[in-house]
């Protein structure tokens, strides 16, 4: 290996690990609002990529099924509940977050093609449809089992990744997509060429990154997050409801998720079922971050890309093996840096 291919390796994991660094920060953010792993982070960045292939070939995309499909059932769950709690007053609010707000997106989205837009707003529009997906898949899944403990939270999350996969080849089909590229600018540094996909996946995160610091740091809904994540029980007495709070980590989350199946499509071919990868790697650098800090999260992932980039030169067919098996000394190095506490059984 030559000191120019280990440039360009670096260079490719680091872009590839910008993606996987979006992807981590949203798991660690749903983690720490929700206590919920949500495994199917990576399915709906695949989707977004799906959903701009098919309005870049002026399709109506299948994820307009799926999110008619998760609101109806959303929104019928939350009236249910509603009605058995007796707060028949919340009932239209309830249709009209879980049912209208969805389907005036979607509506939005249909006439919008009609009109052949441009590459940016088709990428819009692709990150509107992604948006509902994670906050409706909370209502129908993990908000009927909010207190139960984080192992059966990650059961069920586990379980909704297969069922999304599975929806996933409903609504999008067997083919692989790839987008066409987001930029052909092409840029030469220390006389290594650089894309221009390179630096705007690099960009994106950089971005993302900073935009999502300052949100958590000087706006209230982020403070309100923080605390959440923090005491549940104290910030329920402030007056932050935990379900609204995880409503909002969930779209963020999606909204990041969906950065990042536009920022990777136009460099993998993406298929229905491409995002268990995807979000498993960034899982592993959220690990890294141990599920609680962001700065650390986002480090882990690039470590992930970098180590995969110049894995895949040395064996292609083991890259996986070799990334997954930081896992083991990474959670060995947590289990004995952290304090355990024996829990108290009552008999």
């Amino acid at each position: 290996m030559t000191a120019d291919i280990a440039a360009i390796l670096a260079i490719d994991g680091i872009a590839t690990g910008a993606v996987y660094a979006l992807v981590a920060i949203g798991t660690v953010l749903i983690f720490t609002v929700t206590r919920v792993i949500f495994i199917p982070f990576g399915d709906i960045a695949a989707f977004t990529a799906l959903t701009l292939a098919a309005l870049d070939a002026k399709q109506l995309p299948g994820t307009v099924g799926l999110v008619v499909v998760l609101a109806c059932m959303a929104c019928a769950m939350e009236v249910v509940a509603l009605a058995r709690a007796g707060e028949l007053r919340a009932v239209p609010k309830a249709v009209f977050g879980y049912l209208m707000l969805p389907l005036i997106v979607v509506g939005i989205v249909w006439l919008t093609m009609r009109f052949n837009p441009p590459m940016p707003v088709r990428i819009v529009l692709a990150l509107l449809l992604i948006m509902p997906i994670a906050p409706l898949l909370d209502r129908i899944v993990f908000r009927p089992i909010a207190d139960a403990s984080v192992l059966l939270l990650l059961t069920v999350s586990v379980a909704l990744h297969f069922a999304l996969v599975g929806l996933g080849l409903l609504f999008f089909g067997p083919e692989g997509v790839r987008t066409e590229p987001l930029t052909s600018m092409a840029i030469e540094i220390a006389g290594v060429h650089v894309s221009g996909q390179t630096v705007l996946i690099l960009t994106a995160a950089l971005v993302f990154s900073g935009l999502l610091f300052a949100f958590f740091d000087f706006t209230l809904i982020g403070k309100a997050l923080r605390a959440t994540a923090l005491n549940r029980t104290g910030a329920r007495l402030m007056g932050i409801r935990p379900a609204r709070a995880g409503t909002i980590a969930y779209l963020l989350g999606s909204l990041m998720a969906g950065v990042s199946g536009v920022l990777i499509a136009p460099v993998n071919t993406i298929f229905y079922d491409s995002g268990f990868l995807l979000g498993l790697k960034a899982f592993v650098g959220a690990i890294v971050g141990g599920m609680a800090s962001y700065p650390g999260a986002a480090l882990g992932a690039f470590g992930v890309g970098i180590i995969e980039s110049f894995a895949s030169f040395q064996s292609s067919t083991l890259k996986d093996v070799i990334v997954f098996s930081l896992l083991i000394p990474i959670l060995l190095w947590r289990s004995l840096a952290s304090q355990h506490s024996e829990e108290e059984v009552e008999e």
